[in-house]
């Protein structure tokens, strides 16, 4: 723990900061991105930045993924992510990701709203713990992104002693042809590269945060529970943006862990730098954009982005129907002969 504290007080600049917000309401916040002053902003997500694409949370009661996982006959819902489990069970696993297999839905005004401020200048990186791929999908790159929770994008053979990589096309086609991928090098699972329980976190997620958060101006937390760890703990000095259905991170979350006496402030005497908006994430994003006066810049990203992808939705569904009926006509023309 002394060590942790110690990584963490270095590398994320725990210790108290001046004030930089004039006032602690999102117009404060609009106020400090127009001053110029800031200009490197952190964005940290979690999975309530996707629900609006139909892409449910993990802890929500009643509609949250764990509370809907009954079908599957697990010993525990967690269960499904547990590397453990997967090696000796993986079809659960395989059968979920059939339902929610990126590529079945549409980026939020969430994720173009990080998008634009990547347009502008503005966004040093962003930190998700989600797995959908959306982020990529509305147009941030890997330099862009720390996928600390891993993603879909490559996919490995489990065996150690192979580890050969798989595409997301090939991962995909093994799904939907409900196969359990196997390596055709040495037959063992592959497994999509999400981070389950048990495993390691992607090494370049602690590379990459020693150098960005020394040196952001604004943190930007957005649909998370802030539950888990260390994901929990990337918290520092500068303003931070909570927009969220309701207030998380305060005193028990993460850093008192590590013995930083608590996490984010919104109502004490002493509140400084952090600030809440309770709404959901495509809301408050909006709500901001507008103050920002990019409102209407959004509005029109999201519009034309969500077309293209039907574009090329449609375009892909026709391309399959013609190979179809190319298929059925070869099979019928055979028949004819065989006749």
């Amino acid at each position: 723990v002394d060590f942790l504290r110690s990584l963490f007080s270095r590398t994320l600049g725990l210790s108290p900061g001046e004030k930089v917000l004039d006032e602690l309401t999102l117009d404060g916040v609009a106020r400090y991105i127009l001053s110029g002053t800031c200009k490197n902003i952190i964005c940290m997500v979690g999975a309530g930045i996707s629900t609006s694409a139909g892409i449910p949370d993990f802890r929500s009661p009643g509609t949250g993924l764990y509370a809907n996982l009954q079908k599957y006959n697990l010993p525990y819902p967690e269960a499904i992510f547990q590397i453990d489990y997967f090696k000796k069970h993986p079809e659960p696993f395989f059968a979920l990701a059939r339902e929610l297999y990126p590529g079945q839905f549409k980026p939020t005004v969430c994720h173009y709203f990080m998008r634009m401020l990547k347009d502008k200048g503005l966004l040093t990186r962003c930190y998700s713990q989600n797995i959908d791929t959306l982020e990529r999908v509305a147009g941030l790159e890997g330099e862009d992104l720390i996928e600390a929770h891993g993603t879909f994008h490559t996919s490995h053979c489990v065996s150690f002693l192979c580890r050969k990589e798989y595409s997301m096309d090939w991962m995909k086609n093994q799904i939907f042809s409900e196969d359990i991928p196997k390596c055709d090098s040495c037959g063992s699972l592959v497994k999509p590269d999400i981070v389950f329980f048990g495993e390691n976190l992607p090494a370049r997620f602690f590379t990459t945060m020693k150098m960005d958060f020394p040196r952001c101006d604004l943190l930007i937390i957005m649909g998370t529970s802030l539950q888990v760890q260390p994901f929990a703990s990337l918290v520092n000095s500068c303003p931070r943006l909570l927009i969220n259905m309701e207030k998380t991170g305060q005193s028990e979350f993460g850093m008192g862990l590590f013995g930083f006496g608590g996490g984010m402030d919104f109502d004490s005497d002493k509140a400084y730098r952090d600030v809440a908006y309770l709404s959901t994430c495509d809301d408050g994003c909006m709500a901001l954009a507008e103050l920002l006066g990019w409102k209407a810049e959004l509005e029109e990203m999201v519009k034309r982005e969500h077309a293209l992808i039907d574009s090329k939705d449609a375009k892909t569904k026709d391309k399959e129907a013609n190979q179809s009926s190319r298929s059925t006509g070869a099979e019928a023309g055979k028949s004819d002969k065989t006749e």
